[in-house]
């Protein structure tokens, strides 16, 4: 069904849990103004913004017009938040919002909501954010440390959770919204990607607007597409999978693959874009499906902090994973099942036949190549500017990635990342 605004539509993501919610069928400032106070009756709103769409659009402006015209304060606005969520610009921001909510002596509550507009990054960064507020003892880089996930001696499931409600108006898709594991990078000379994991609550509610979306430039919304992609195969090829996952999985695929070669074609084509942004739903049911992930997603992790876009990261190292697993004979079965629901697409038929090459003897890892070069997105780290001289810390740091020891193959030296990264190297 194409879409079009007009019919305005509230309903959860998913099926088997309670957040986030979705809305769309109306223009992102509207329903965000509607939402905050007939779904949260929200008193006090601060917004988080990507830069360069605040800077270069009016979507900013629309969206602040809209929540002063509502009953809900609009008490704060900061722009920009750095690639990959810098661990310090999160406690900084932070203490403003802090500061903000709390003005005249007030107190925080589920009264109070973040808003997001614009990539992942900012999503990461408002999740983490929302738990920090929770604790007010937590004001210094250093205090951020009790939250990390992996940090030693600390409990973070034991920390306060959230009050404060998230809301993502999303520009690329990338699909941090629609969980609550949130990324966050240590300051150098580190530069180490930290898996942060609060509580379900937030983000409470996603608002989707395809029209927004032509504003992202095409080279991020159609990488943090292929980041979606990425879930999904990983997902389908894990030797851990279970039907759920593999169902949200194959859905995630048929929409996303044919919907990002459509927009690649027609970028202000609205239609291909909202089943992108549907595709990105169904990629993180996979996700939240239990199913641990593999080596595109370990060793992506820690490309981040060396400047790597969070879809870059798999548009470089999703085929080559592919094709290190198929070599070990680790997954051919798995691999086999992504490869058939790749093929039932017409785009990626046309595409291996443009290739000279078969269906028959086209592979998994093949295909997903002859997709990204399609989209006209980066293959190997000299694309984007990562030299050798990065290669050791790289793979070090992925060992420390839980996702490395999950890889259908499983990841645990040095030398088998080198052996990946050397695929990809140029």
């Amino acid at each position: 069904m194409p879409f079009s605004y007009g019919l305005e539509k509230l309903e959860p993501a998913f099926d088997d849990r309670p957040v986030p919610y979705i809305a769309y069928g109306g223009r992102f400032p509207e329903l965000t103004g509607n939402h905050l106070m007939q779904t949260f009756g929200a008193e006090r709103a601060f917004i988080i913004a990507g830069k360069t769409l605040s800077e270069k659009t009016p979507a900013l402006k629309r969206l602040q017009t809209a929540i002063e015209g509502s009953n809900t304060k609009l008490v704060g606005t900061h722009i920009g938040i750095a690639p990959h969520t810098p661990w310090n610009q999160v406690i900084e921001i932070a203490n403003n919002i802090r500061s903000a909510f709390t003005e005249g002596g007030a107190n925080i509550s589920d009264k109070d909501v973040i808003i997001t507009l614009g990539g992942g990054s900012l999503t990461d960064g408002a999740k983490v954010i929302a738990w920090v507020l929770s604790n007010p003892e937590v004001t210094k880089s250093e205090d951020l440390e009790q939250y990390f996930s992996a940090s030693e001696g600390h409990d973070p499931s034991k920390l306060p959770d959230p009050v404060v409600r998230v809301i993502s108006i999303p520009t690329t898709l990338s699909g941090g919204e629609y969980q609550s594991i949130a990324g966050v990078t240590r300051p150098s000379p580190s530069d180490q990607k930290c898996l942060f994991k609060p509580p379900t609550r937030n983000p409470s509610l996603v608002v989707l607007d395809p029209d927004l979306t032509t504003t992202t430039p095409s080279k991020y919304w159609l990488s943090t597409g292929v980041r979606a992609i990425d879930h999904c195969v990983e997902t389908l090829c894990s030797l851990q999978s279970n039907i759920q996952g593999d169902e949200a999985a194959e859905r995630g695929l048929r929409k996303l693959v044919s919907n990002l070669l459509k927009t690649k074609a027609h970028g202000h084509d609205l239609d291909p874009r909202f089943e992108s942004q549907m595709g990105v739903i169904d990629a993180m049911h996979a996700v939240g499906s239990g199913v641990p992930l593999g080596g595109s997603h370990a060793i992506g992790h820690q490309l981040g902090p060396l400047g790597v876009g969070h879809g870059e990261t798999s548009c470089i190292m999703l085929p080559a994973v592919c094709k290190w697993n198929a070599s070990k004979k680790a997954n051919i079965e798995r691999q086999a099942i992504c490869r058939d629901v790749l093929i039932q697409s017409q785009e990626v038929r046309e595409l291996i036949e443009k290739s000279g090459k078969s269906v028959d003897d086209t592979d998994l890892g093949d295909i997903l190549d002859l997709v990204i070069r399609a989209l006209g997105m980066p293959r190997t780290l000299k694309d984007v500017g990562v030299g050798r001289d990065k290669l050791d810390a790289l793979a070090k740091n992925t060992l420390t990635d839980p996702w490395s020891p999950t890889n259908p193959e499983p990841i645990t030296t040095k030398e088998q990342v080198l052996e990946i990264l050397e695929m990809v190297m140029e």
